[in-house]
Formats: structure tokens, sequence, C-alpha cells
């Protein structure tokens, strides 16, 4: 399964910041919205994430207040990222590796989406779901061992 499976299920809906909006317009974007994350897009380009992981280490560091942060202060600048044709095998091992929640989805320099930890989970059990139903219903179906004598040919 790829990143693009995901993408084709969730929706093109993207929010993003920009790097020099106060990080206060930000957080209230992503509470209004109820967004864990933001792309942070500096001239058409990806330049960041913000998290409430970032968010959170921002007000820290203010002692308890945003105060006049912007978001490239607060920001993650390297975040993950992938491409539609990325392996979901490959997108949990890099998350889990980065302990990163939220990341971009990019191909040919555009951003597509963004996938969460979340999205990928659901995404694992909705698939070992149906296949389970699948292997439940074939068991239920398997003919039984009088029933595959009866249908072989007669010998001669």
């Amino acid at each position: 399964m790829k990143v693009s499976d995901i993408l084709r299920v969730k929706g093109g809906t993207l929010f993003t910041a920009d790097p020099q909006e106060s990080l206060m317009h930000a957080t209230q974007v992503m509470s209004e919205k109820d967004l864990g994350s933001l792309v942070v897009i500096d001239h058409g380009d990806v330049v960041g994430m913000l998290t409430f992981r970032e968010v959170i280490q921002a007000i820290v560091k203010n002692g308890g207040s945003i105060g006049t942060t912007v978001v490239r202060s607060a920001m993650d600048d390297a975040p993950l990222i992938c491409t539609p044709d990325t392996e979901l095998d490959e997108v949990r091992r890099m998350m889990l590796e980065r302990h990163a929640r939220y990341m971009p989805v990019m191909s040919k320099g555009m951003l597509m989406g963004v996938i969460s930890f979340y999205d990928v989970a659901k995404t694992v059990v909705d698939s070992q779901n149906f296949e389970n139903k699948m292997l439940k219903a074939y068991i239920r179906d398997w003919p039984s061992e009088a029933g595959a004598k009866e249908e072989q040919p007669p010998s001669l």
C-alpha cells in the first residue's frame, strides 16, 4: 500500500502557514480547524512543519506565553517528507524513528497533502479488517471433505 492510497481517501484540503506570521495566529487556525499541524510555505516552497509539539516547546521557551514569536522561530525546519509512491511500511518506519506525527507529501516540488500517524494507523487497521473478513468468508465457504470427494471425476 502507498501514500497515494491514503491521500485518495483523505481528500485534498490543505492548511498552511507563512514563516513570518505570528505563532498566535497559526495556533488559532490550528485550534479553529482542529488541526494538529500546518505546513509552512515560503515563496511556494515547503520550508517547515508546525505541530502542537513545536507550539508547546515555544511556549515553554518563552516562559509560558507565545508573545511575539513568529512561526519561523518555532517550526521544524527539517520535516520528514514523502512522495505519493512511498510505501506505507517505509512511512511507518520513518515516523517511528523520528517520533513524527505528521508528514508532508510532495511530488515534483508540489505539496500534495499531509498524512498523519493516525491516517497511517487507520489505513493499516482497515486493511487488516478487510483481509480478516475475506479470510473468514473463504474459510466459511471451504468445501467439506465429503463434498470434495464427490466432486472428483469418476475413475475409469
